[in-house]
């Protein structure tokens, strides 16, 4: 596939009665211009493609990680602690300094390709043979001698499997390095606040759409018979085909950014898009101007809130989806399913409901719709989890086979609209917070907030969740204090949120 492959292609998009149908619906959703299409399209394209992967390595690191031997849903928070957080200042580093030497462009081509580079190593060297690769005696040692506490599995199950925790990383980085920090930062460099409104919900729906198609793809892939890849061992052969097309659809990437870069905004690769990009941008510069921003400190004060009340609920869903699903292949399936649902009610909420919500209503308004969400369903989620050792199981335990189950539907539930509000409304309006700063503040304030608050955030969660289980042992055992700290972290979101407007988004 080529850019010359690609014009046709959107170009085609466009004549077939696009037009028309846009015209019909823009009044009432988008309001789009025909002059506006050809950059819509493509960067719907390229929003869907990047969430497709992401969505995909998502639904994979988690599969493929909590179902390992000795492995489960508390590995998540020593991961996110001794992996995760780590890298991702690493990486934010990375994008720093390359931001300081190069344009844009540049900058997305050594970031995907380094992305692409480490896909291809653990899909043809890494992952086959990753029995070899396991640390089984050290962290057997470990386990008897030193790590005894059963709060400690998680960790001895994170040393033991470095090469599927790594790839949990990687999978992790590419949502806010690749789609966070590089395609919304491409958009928000491109886009005016006033179009922003208009056309932030219509990307929300290639981003979104992309999960639908994910999970039918993956389900497809995993069910059919493919040729069988002798490398891999049987119950891993769905694994080679995932990995394969995440390298297809990388390269198909870099190969429409580029369309799109230089055919679509007409920027030329050697010159920067405006002079004050020239100036380099460090770490420390991020950070001072965090700690001297009233903006955007109640902007990483909304990201951090959002992000550990994300990582206190996904560890309880992934501890209740791994007792039901033990196998890797079941439960990628099953996460597959609720990627689908999700991708369907985003779509019809975000590109309809949501879209005019956020045009016709001010920020504030629009903002505060997500926690309110995450008010409204957690409440029956958390309350089926406090009375399922005192009646509420027993009650339903004559209609289902699996008591289980029950709570697993509950917490799905809350994912699923988490998600979903996530995806359109709580993305559109943070997205929309950089577009009145400059480039250069745009492009610091990025890598500051979604480079590491949000990741901080995960941090701060998976911090809070190994205390406990360090002092309890299981998870199960934290369903009384979670509740209550989602509940403080939902209110100061919603301070940040009326904070952040007084102070000069309106």
């Amino acid at each position: 596939m080529s850019s010359a492959l690609l014009h046709l292609i959107i170009n085609t998009l466009i004549h077939m009665h696009i037009d028309n149908f846009l015209g019909k619906i823009r009044n009432f959703i988008w309001q789009t211009q025909p002059n506006e299409h050809k950059k819509l399209i493509s960067m719907f394209l390229l929003f869907f493609l990047t969430s497709f992967i992401y969505h995909l390595l998502r639904n994979m690191k988690i599969s493929l990680i909590v179902t390992l031997e000795g492995s489960g849903a508390n590995i998540i928070p020593f991961l996110t602690t001794g992996y995760v957080r780590p890298s991702s200042i690493f990486a934010t580093y990375i994008f720093t300094k390359l931001s300081s030497r190069y344009n844009r462009e540049t900058v997305f081509y050594y970031m995907t390709g380094g992305f692409i580079f480490y896909f291809l190593l653990f899909t043809f060297i890494l992952f086959p043979n990753q029995d070899y690769l396991q640390l089984s005696y050290i962290t057997k040692f470990l386990k008897q001698n030193i790590l005894t506490a059963k709060g400690f599995d998680g960790l001895i199950a994170m040393i033991r499997y470095w090469n599927i925790a790594l790839f949990y990383t990687m999978s992790e980085l590419w949502g806010s390095v690749i789609m966070i920090m590089l395609i919304w930062g491409f958009s928000n460099e491109t886009t005016r606040i006033n179009d922003a409104k208009k056309v932030y919900s219509f990307f929300g729906i290639g981003i979104n759409s992309a999960g639908i198609f994910m999970g039918y793809f993956a389900n497809w892939t995993t069910s059919m018979s493919l040729p069988k890849v002798n490398f891999y061992s049987n119950s891993y052969q769905w694994v080679f085909y995932q990995l394969l097309t995440v390298l297809i659809i990388s390269i198909t990437i870099i190969i429409l950014f580029n369309y799109t870069n230089k055919l679509v905004f007409k920027q030329k690769p050697s010159l920067h898009l405006l002079s004050e990009e020239r100036s380099k941008i460090s770490l420390y510069e991020c950070l001072v101007l965090l700690k001297k921003s009233r903006y955007l400190i109640y902007m990483g004060i909304i990201i951090l809130s959002y992000n550990i009340i994300w990582n206190l609920t996904e560890v309880i869903w992934f501890y209740r989806a791994n007792l039901i699903y033990n196998d890797s292949k079941l439960l990628y399936a099953y996460m597959n399913k609720v990627t689908i649902i999700t991708g369907f009610i985003a779509v019809i909420f975000g590109g309809l409901i949501f879209s005019y919500i956020l045009r016709k209503n001010s920020w504030k308004y629009s903002a505060l719709i997500t926690p309110i969400v995450w008010v409204v369903t957690g409440i029956l989620f958390y309350l089926g989890m406090l009375f399922e050792e005192i009646m509420l199981l027993d009650i339903f335990s004559e209609y289902i086979n699996n008591p289980a189950n029950l709570i697993l539907i509950l917490v799905t539930i809350q994912v699923i609209l988490g998600r979903s509000c996530k995806y359109t409304i709580f993305d559109a309006t943070k997205e929309i917070c950089f577009i009145p700063l400059s480039k250069d503040g745009q492009r610091k304030s990025k890598a500051i907030v979604d480079g590491i608050v949000s990741r901080l955030g995960k941090f701060f969660g998976s911090g809070f969740y190994i205390l406990l289980l360090i002092a309890f042992g299981e998870l199960s055992s934290t369903t009384t204090i979670i509740p209550i700290a989602i509940i403080g972290l939902i209110l100061l979101w919603i301070y940040a949120i009326l904070k952040l407007e007084e102070v000069g988004l309106n």
